[in-house]
C-alpha cells in the first residue's frame, strides 16, 4: 500500500465523496491481496459490502456509467480473416501477455458489437457496456470529468480479470481533435480517454468499436494493442454468411422451405450485398411476413424487398433464374412463364 492510497482515502472522506472513498478502499484491498495478505483484503471488502463474508466472485458491480450486458443471443458469422484476428485477440488475453486493449473498426452491421459478446462468452467474462448518454454532459468540462470517473470505476472493479469493458461507438467522445468544431472541449475529453487507457491494468479487457475510423483521433489509436478491421468481406463471403444466417432462422420458422440455390441467386443479384447485421434483419422480416401456407413465399418477398418490387419475367430470366424459380418469385405458373418468355 502506498502513501497516495491513504491520502486519497482521507481526502475522499473529508470531501464526503462516498464513491471515491469506496473505490480507493477497493484499491487498497486489492493491494493487500496482491502483497500476500488476503485475510485483510477480505476483511476490507466485507466491511465495504456491509456483509460478514467476502464479496462473492459473481458480485454484480453497480455503476452509474456502465451496465452488465446480457450475453444471450446468436453471434454473427465472420469471414476467416476477421475470425482469425478475433481468436488471436482471445489467445493474447489467455496468455496474460499484457495485450488487453482492442479497437474494432468497420461499417455498421459488420459484427463488431456481437463479436465483443462472443469474446466475453469464450473468455467466460462479464461484459460491461459504457452508457455514453450518462457520460456526455453539456456543461463545459464535465464530460472529461465523467470519463475520468468511468475509468476510476473500471479500476475499482472487484474482479477485473473477469471483466470486459465495451466502449461501443467510442467516436462519440473521441473524434479527431484537429477537425473538431470545439477544439478545447474535444481536447479535454480525448485527453481524459488517453489518460484513462494509460492507467488501465493488464487484467481487465478493454474493447472499443467505431464506425468512423477515418475521423478517429490518431493519438488514441496508438493506445490500442490491436486494431481489427471488420470491413473485410468479399462478395462470396457475404453470400456465404447470408446462407448461414438463413439456415439459423429456418430452424425457428418450421413452415419455411429450403432452397439455398435460389436464395444464393437472389442475394447475388443485389448491387450492394448488406453486411451481416442488416442482412439478418432483411431475411428475418421476409420470413416473418410471408404466407405460412406457401413455404417459399419468403423468397418472393426477399426478392421484392432487395429489388424494390417484382421484376418482369424477361429480367428474371436474364438474371439467371430458371422457369421454376421464376414461378416461385412471381406466383405465375411455369407454363405461363414459359409461354410468355417464348413469345
Amino acid at each position: 500500500m502506498r502513501k497516495k492510497n491513504i491520502l486519497n482515502l482521507i481526502k475522499y472522506y473529508a470531501e464526503h465523496n462516498d464513491a471515491g472513498f469506496r473505490d480507493e478502499a477497493y484499491n487498497i484491498a486489492r493491494l493487500f491481496d496482491q502483497s500476500g495478505d488476503p485475510q485483510l483484503a477480505e476483511y476490507i471488502m466485507a466491511l465495504l459490502s456491509g456483509a460478514n463474508t467476502f464479496v462473492p466472485q459473481n458480485h454484480e458491480y453497480e455503476s452509474p456509467y456502465f451496465h452488465k450486458v446480457n450475453l444471450a443471443g446468436d453471434s454473427l458469422p465472420l469471414p476467416t480473416a476477421i475470425k482469425n484476428d478475433v481468436f488471436g485477440a482471445i489467445s493474447a488475453v489467455n496468455h496474460h501477455a499484457g495485450i488487453n486493449k482492442f479497437l474494432f473498426e468497420g461499417d455498421p452491421g459488420t459484427g463488431k458489437t456481437e463479436t465483443a459478446k462472443q469474446m466475453a462468452r469464450i473468455l467466460e467474462r462479464d461484459l460491461y457496456l459504457v452508457d455514453f448518454d450518462s457520460v456526455i454532459d453539456s456543461k463545459l468540462g464535465q464530460t472529461s470529468k465523467n470519463i475520468a470517473s468511468v475509468f476510476q470505476e473500471i479500476r475499482a472493479l472487484p474482479n477485473p480479470d473477469k471483466a470486459i469493458i465495451l466502449f461501443d461507438e467510442i467516436d462519440a467522445i473521441a473524434l479527431d481533435r484537429v477537425n473538431s468544431n470545439d477544439l478545447r472541449e474535444m481536447g479535454r475529453v480525448t485527453s481524459s480517454v488517453l489518460k484513462g487507457l494509460d492507467g488501465l491494468g493488464d487484467t481487465v479487457v478493454f474493447i472499443a468499436t467505431t464506425n468512423l475510423f477515418g475521423q478517429f483521433d490518431k493519438a488514441l489509436t496508438r493506445r490500442f494493442d490491436s486494431i481489427i478491421n471488420f470491413n473485410r468481406y468479399s462478395k462470396d463471403e457475404l453470400i456465404d454468411v447470408a446462407e448461414i444466417i438463413l439456415n439459423e432462422l429456418l430452424g425457428r420458422f418450421k413452415f419455411a422451405g429450403r432452397s439455398m440455390r435460389l436464395f444464393r441467386k437472389i442475394v447475388a443479384t443485389m448491387k450492394h450485398i448488406p453486411y451481416p447485421g442488416e442482412m439478418k434483419n432483411i431475411i428475418k422480416t421476409a420470413i416473418a411476413f410471408s404466407d405460412p401456407s406457401n413455404e417459399y413465399d419468403y423468397l418472393k418477398k426477399l426478392y421484392e424487398t432487395v429489388h424494390s418490387g417484382a421484376s418482369d419475367l424477361k429480367q428474371l430470366q436474364e438474371e439467371g433464374f430458371t422457369i421454376r424459380e421464376i414461378e416461385i418469385l412471381t406466383g405465375v405458373s411455369k407454363s405461363k412463364v414459359a409461354r410468355e418468355l417464348q413469345e
